[in-house]
């Protein structure tokens, strides 16, 4: 480190610059002894050499801002907060020893010496009585750190601040600004404020110590009101819970007591304010009227007659104190079979009352009556009545099945009958089922066999009925006190059956009321109708044949081109079939129709584009120019880059809407002889038969 030299003749040491004795406190060196040829003339020796130290350091507090608390109160000697501060000097001496102590304490209030520190650790504690947060919610408290052992004369200093909160307890009760308190709330309303308790307390705001809990000690036995405290504000809000009625309480006078939700701290009394009165007086309003018996159910016997009174259903005002008169009237009648009184509540019948009505739901007629009073506003009030109808025999029984069929041989089959009725016991069955005496073809053709008190047979008595559709008439009567009796229809129909029961189809159209001539007749009828509708299929099929067997021109075995498809022939002139003829325009009709690129879109379609000038038919044709006219068409036909493939039929020409040539056969009949057609033979396999037509004529 080169902080040592030495003379080498000497043996004197010295340091080469200033020494630190914070940075190397001590130093270990070795010293060696030789002669001037460097022979060790003794053993080599330690040297130890200490820094003394010197008081060149101040002390450093840890934190140059400390922060503490102390509860308001505290007793004398109460710690609060220790400060700490560390001088790099020799600790073992007194370079190093620091002492601490306060400078200064802001404010001076209630005393200038409210704190003091412990000089060698550093804890502050409280010295004097009378911390208040109400009065002095901070200290800032100065604290000096000096070395020498707190020397000021020669010692080194430093200072650092200590802030002190005087923190809040619950010293303070909640206290009413006033001791009285009014307030009023309508009848029969809740959830209502009713008036406002303030209060005050001065220990910290929005804390335990601060916030009120407020409670009604007395005036209120029935729980109407709850004091419930504003968060915001502290204030004790009076809110009525429970609906007050006018008629029995006109004014309430409550006791109510405020408190923290912290205790109070030990030693601090409740005031005197912490309770106060709260006067709240009660207004009437004008309450509807009102049913006492909500839903009123009556009995009574169905069918009773118009004009009955029933009952009175009278609604009570609940408004003792106020002069007011009720009215009724009808709000729900869903048959308009109640009429009430407006004045007094009777309710009467208007027309007859039925237990078998749709508007009565398990024997009960319900209707909803109105009962209003003439206050200011007017109120009103519903109530129910309900009605149970007790059954009378008043439905007579209907037989069921109002149809049936039975086999035109009693020992085959039987209806089984029964009956309906829209009446409860004891006023239905058993039932008596019978037949009329008149006419008396019933009795002689049915019988009724009794199967239990609501089944019963009905059968054919005699032993073959014709079939057809019979109305037997028969007599049902039920158990009421007095009976009651039904003639009802039940339409039969008897038919021939089967060996299992059932109706034959013949036998039912029998049974429908046709004789067996009617269903002959029907039967030749239809034979005919199919006759005729096969014939006419036959002769469509063997016309189409007959169409689609016609030759063309060449016969097939002479066609060296057996591709040649036969399309249809012309048939006995051009008029009388109906072609389409649009496909065949002459070539001069064209002009209109834009040009397209050569070629053909399809086998059986001719082009619309550019086509060469095949040669005009002569009106009036010679036999002489037939062969040069079939020479320039075929001449034509080959150079057409546009014409159809060879493997289908070539357009030489369009002939027109009417021919003057009549027909083909004419080629023969004017024949003079004079003409030679064997060149015909020259042109190849196409022109053969035309060869064979003209060219042979002298030979046949």
């Amino acid at each position: 480190m080169e902080v040592f030299s030495i003379d080498s003749m000497s043996g004197r040491m010295y340091v080469t610059r200033p020494m630190d004795r914070e940075e190397h406190a001590s130093y270990h060196l070795r010293a060696h002894a030789v002669d001037m040829n460097g022979n060790k003339v003794e053993n080599p020796i330690d040297l130890y050499i200490y820094v003394i130290d010197m008081n060149d350091n101040r002390p450093e507090f840890i934190n140059q801002v400390y922060n503490g608390s102390v509860d308001e109160g505290s007793k004398p000697g109460t710690y609060v907060m220790t400060v700490t501060a560390n001088d790099a000097d020799d600790s073992t001496t007194a370079n190093g020893m620091v002492r601490y102590r306060i400078v200064t304490q802001t404010p001076q209030s209630p005393s200038q010496n409210m704190f003091t520190i412990n000089s060698e650790t550093g804890d502050i504690v409280t010295v004097a009585a009378g911390l208040d947060r109400e009065k002095v919610q901070q200290y800032t408290v100065i604290v000096q750190a000096t070395d020498m052992e707190g020397n000021l004369n020669y010692g080194l200093s430093n200072t650092a601040t200590a802030i002190i909160t005087v923190t809040d307890v619950n010293d303070n009760p909640p206290e009413f600004t006033a001791s009285t308190f009014a307030g009023e709330v309508p009848e029969n309303r809740v959830e209502t404020v009713v008036a406002n308790l303030t209060v005050m307390d001065r220990d910290q705001p929005h804390s335990p110590n601060w916030n009120a809990v407020y409670r009604i000690i007395s005036g209120d036995p029935s729980g109407h009101f709850s004091v419930r405290t504003d968060p915001v504000t502290n204030e004790g809000m009076v809110t009525v819970v429970k609906a007050v009625d006018y008629e029995l309480n006109r004014a309430f006078m409550l006791t109510v007591m405020v408190s923290n939700q912290a205790p109070l701290a030990s030693g601090i009394q409740m005031s005197f304010q912490s309770t106060a009165g709260v006067t709240i007086s009660v207004m009437d309003i004008n309450e509807a009227p009102y049913f006492p018996s909500n839903h009123k159910l009556i009995r009574l016997e169905e069918g009773v007659p118009p004009g009955t009174v029933l009952t009175t259903f009278s609604a009570v005002d609940p408004d003792r104190f106020m002069q007011q008169a009720v009215r009724y009237s009808k709000l729900s009648d869903p048959a308009n079979w109640l009429h009430i009184n407006t004045t007094n509540g009777q309710i009467t019948t208007a027309a007859v009352l039925d237990r078998e009505s749709l508007y009565t739901k398990n024997n009960v007629y319900e209707a909803t009556f109105l009962a209003a009073d003439n206050g200011i506003p007017p109120a009103s009030g519903t109530g129910t009545l309900q009605i149970y109808l007790i059954d009378i025999n008043d439905n007579a029984p209907e037989l069921l099945p109002k149809e049936a069929q039975i086999c035109e041989k009693p020992n085959l089959n039987a209806i089984n009958i029964t009956a309906a009725d829209a009446d409860v016991d004891p006023n239905i069955g058993p039932y008596v089922f019978e037949l009329p005496f008149v006419p008396a073809a019933v009795r002689k053709n049915w019988t009724i066999t009794r199967l239990n008190g609501d089944y019963a047979q009905l059968s054919l008595r005699i032993l073959y009925l014709e079939a057809g559709m019979y109305d037997v008439p028969i007599i049902v009567t039920d158990s009421g006190n007095p009976p009651l009796s039904n003639t009802s229809i039940i339409k039969v129909k008897v038919c021939p059956c089967d060996d299992n029961g059932d109706c034959t189809t013949i036998g039912a159209v029998a049974a429908a009321g046709l004789g067996t001539g009617a269903i002959v007749a029907i039967l030749i009828c239809i034979l005919i109708l199919l006759t005729m509708v096969l014939l006419f299929v036959m002769w469509m099929k063997r016309r189409e044949k007959e169409r689609h067997t016609k030759q063309l021109l060449i016969d097939p075995e002479d066609d060296v081109r057996d591709n040649i498809l036969k399309y249809d022939e012309e048939g006995g002139g051009e008029e009388d079939q109906d072609y389409d003829l649009s496909q065949l325009q002459q070539p001069e009709a064209m002009g209109h129709v834009p040009s397209k690129a050569p070629g053909v879109r399809r086998v059986d379609e001719r082009p619309v584009g550019a086509e060469p000038q095949y040669p005009v038919r002569p009106m009036v044709p010679h036999p002489g120019d037939i062969g040069d006219f079939i020479n320039e068409g075929l001449r034509a036909a080959d150079n057409d880059p546009t014409a159809p493939p060879y493997d289908s039929l070539l357009v030489f020409d369009y002939e027109g809407s009417g021919s003057t040539a009549g027909s083909v056969s004419s080629l023969n009949s004017s024949s003079s002889g004079d003409q030679d057609y064997d060149y015909l033979n020259d042109w190849g396999p196409r022109f053969k038969k035309l060869a064979d037509m003209y060219g042979g004529g002298e030979e046949d």
